[in-house]
């Protein structure tokens, strides 16, 4: 029996798979050793002082439910870790307290403890049966074998874990602007990209708007560069309040904004106009200084994706903007 197993568990560890994966196998392969009618590992939370049931095998009629959740102080394994009596064939003498136990009519019980490498209590690996069954030596080893394998994968799955949530929040920084968290040059970019796709394959076509801050140099030079920031930040705000999430609103550096969205009427063209000057210009509270900001030079475009590609869409854009800043400047000079 013993040859058969390391076997499997030789053939089980050489197969990348799950946590889940692994500990089912593990524990049939208990079941099989230790004729128990139940193996089941365990996680406890400390915080809470709860046992939870991750994944159990029941056979027979003794069934311990998966997800079932029992106060700590109240199991068979806070008993046996704290007496460091791991095996017992007559629980209900030993631990007639225990009414859980009473409850699902355990006679047998066999357990380990599950620590990780920092000396942490992960949870328990157990064993347990309504018959009476002799302690083997066999049995013991083996279930402190599979104990150390399932926290060695647990180890192993909290640090894949770690390393792709760091590589997410590495991928995001490099998509963000660090000043207005709004998407970066290199995002708008690659999103205007999938944007143009999606209003191609619904025959729709793409708003585009560059956005460039009159004047910001002056707010830099008269109220301080914080203050600048300041202004940046709450321009990138008053902007993205007023798209959906499939919207682009982006900061392509300095003073210049990108905003896209996806129209199916040139009519909306105008009122976006409107919207995105009324949203720029007004009232900012700018590090202790208030100032009345008259607004912005905006370039806005209607694109057939069929037509035109992003990269092209951004370029007319640049260019339709540099048009109502000079339209704006010489209404400023006539006035």
């Amino acid at each position: 029996m013993s040859d058969i197993i390391l076997a499997r568990v030789s053939q089980t560890l050489a197969t990348e798979q799950s946590l889940e994966s692994l500990v089912r196998q593990l524990l049939e392969m208990l079941s099989m050793v230790t004729h128990m009618e139940s193996t089941y590992l365990t996680r406890i939370d400390t915080a809470t002082r709860l046992q939870h049931i991750v994944y159990a095998r029941n056979s027979s009629d003794m069934e311990i439910p998966e997800g079932f959740v029992v106060p700590w102080d109240e199991t068979l394994c806070k008993r046996a870790v704290e007496e460091q009596h791991y095996f017992s064939n007559d629980v209900e003498t030993r631990w007639p307290d225990c009414h859980a136990a009473q409850a699902l009519g355990i006679s047998t019980f066999f357990t380990t403890p599950v620590h990780l490498t920092d000396g942490s209590l992960y949870g328990t690996l157990c064993a347990s049966s309504r018959g009476q069954h002799s302690y083997s030596i066999n049995s013991e080893h083996v279930l402190h074998l599979f104990a150390s394998l399932i926290a060695r994968y647990i180890e192993k799955e909290s640090l894949v874990t770690q390393l792709r949530q760091a590589n997410e929040a590495l991928i995001a920084h490099s998509y963000t602007d660090a000043l207005t968290g709004l998407a970066n040059r290199r995002a708008v970019y690659e999103h205007l990209d999938i944007l143009f796709e999606r209003a191609r394959m619904n025959q729709s076509h793409v708003l585009v708007a560059f956005i460039d801050l009159d004047d910001f140099k002056e707010i830099n030079d008269v109220h301080g560069h914080q203050a600048g920031d300041a202004f940046l930040i709450q321009v990138g705000q008053r902007l993205a309040s007023v798209m959906n999430d499939e919207d682009i609103v982006g900061r392509l550096g300095g003073d210049e904004f990108l905003i896209a969205c996806e129209i199916t009427s040139s009519a909306q063209k105008a009122p976006f106009i409107e919207l995105l000057r009324r949203q720029i210009r007004g009232h900012y509270l700018l590090s202790g200084h208030t100032i009345n900001y008259p607004g912005a030079s905006i370039g806005t475009i209607d694109v057939n994706p069929h037509e035109l590609d992003a990269e092209s869409a951004i370029q007319a854009a640049d260019a339709a903007m540099y048009l109502d800043k000079k339209a704006r400047q010489q209404k400023i000079s006539a006035s």
